[in-house]
């Protein structure tokens, strides 16, 4: 990681935090007495601290682990602390979050592409990864403010342009995601040998699949229970 500049872990370092304090903001408005508030306040900042310690092992530098270790102790205990909100935290939680706070969320999504972009420059991700390849998850970002201010400008949200918006910003992390994981050296590597994606190896990288693309993806589909449900603007 010598190739690349200092600004760039810190740039993403404070994208990271800022993506986890507007998460928590969001459950702020829930009510920081509530269980599952507090569970999030507790969980999100040691997650943080645990990845930076576990990355800065070199624990996922391993290749040859199947599954990827990546994915057992960065991934999966994130997928599967989403799935446990939505089983036993919907009506208590997820319900009451402001579709507003859900929705601006999504800006982070900027300076996280201009980072990968960095990145690649720096040769530690493939350019299928950046807004210069495959990846176009940066309109979600781009889009986000501008949704937010159509939708809520009025008593009354706009939500089949909410619904739109969370479908296709989905789609688009699905799409980014699929190349990351198809590009980690591993076993299952499918994609771009000569560059492959090795930054999420190390810290602070270890926080995008981790910590944002996990609060993005549960951010998404929130909104979409939400507003299948005729939840809080």
């Amino acid at each position: 990681m010598d190739t690349i500049p200092l600004y760039v872990p810190i740039i993403f370092s404070l994208t990271a935090l800022a993506t986890m304090a507007v998460l928590l903001h969001a459950g702020k408005t829930v009510g920081v007495s509530a269980l599952p508030s507090k569970i999030l306040f507790f969980l999100l900042p040691a997650w943080l601290i645990l990845q930076e310690v576990i990355a800065s092992t070199g624990f996922y530098e391993d290749a040859t682990s199947v599954p990827p270790r990546l994915f057992l102790f960065g991934v999966l205990p994130a997928i599967v602390l989403i799935i446990l909100y939505f089983v036993f935290f919907r009506s208590g939680f997820i319900e009451q979050l402001s579709l507003r706070s859900l929705t601006l969320l999504h800006v982070v999504r900027i300076p996280v592409e201009i980072v990968l972009l960095l990145l690649f420059m720096g040769g530690q991700i493939p350019k299928m990864m950046t807004f210069e390849g495959r990846n176009f998850d940066i309109l979600s970002g781009v889009l986000a403010p501008i949704v937010y201010f159509i939708a809520f400008r009025s008593q009354t949200p706009k939500r089949w342009l909410l619904v739109t918006y969370n479908i296709i910003g989905l789609l688009l992390l699905v799409n980014i995601v699929s190349i990351a994981a198809l590009s980690l050296p591993s076993p299952i590597q499918q994609l771009n040998f000569d560059q492959p994606n090795r930054a999420v190896l190390y810290f602070p990288y270890i926080w995008l699949p981790a910590v944002v693309v996990p609060i993005v993806l549960f951010s998404h589909l929130a909104s979409l229970w939400n507003l299948s449900r005729g939840g809080r603007a």
